[in-house]
């Protein structure tokens, strides 16, 4: 997004007041929104989609149309923008829950992680997708696809994110 100066120029105002005012406008409409340092976003109108309704995946129903609310992709998937990011899958020993090659992981950096949870994780100097496994004082990584073994930390275990969507293009 650019800067409240290049705003000033791209517009033709006289002034960064007037920018401020154009921008409060803005934002309070929606079309801009500040993050926590005060910089420029595009707000949440132009990038919402419209929730229409729901579709039964079971037996075939009748289905009417109704807009039930606008939400964006970001609202929906992402909870700490700052700590957000994305890595392409490669491999398959996730396959089993659903995870395949060419997928996009979108992950939130944290080294706290449960029981059960998909991490992004350091084992031993390399770094793999696994299920988060904790049992007593055991811990250690497992695959979703039974050509592989659990991994057993022999030097160091690091949990670096947990996936917390996956997103695939068909």
């Amino acid at each position: 997004m650019p800067s409240y100066s290049e705003i000033m120029t791209l517009a033709g105002f006289k002034s960064k007041n007037a920018v401020f005012r154009f921008v409060k406008r803005l934002t309070d409409r929606r079309y801009l929104e500040k993050d926590k340092h005060g910089k420029l976003l595009p707000g949440r109108l132009f990038s919402s989609l419209r929730m229409l309704g729901t579709i039964e995946a079971g037996w075939p129903s009748p289905a009417e149309e109704e807009l039930l609310d606008t939400m964006t992709l970001d609202e929906f998937l992402i909870s700490n923008k700052e700590a957000t990011y994305m890595l392409t899958v490669n491999g398959d020993s996730m396959a089993d829950a659903g995870i395949i090659r060419g997928d996009i992981a979108l992950v939130e950096r944290t080294n706290q992680a449960k029981d059960g949870d998909i991490v992004i994780a350091e084992v031993d100097g390399g770094w793999t997708m696994k299920y988060l496994r904790k049992r007593g004082k055991e811990i250690y990584l497992e695959p979703a696809n039974k050509k592989y073994q659990k991994i057993i930390p022999q030097e160091s275990l690091k949990i670096a994110a947990v996936v917390k969507a996956i997103i695939r293009k068909y």
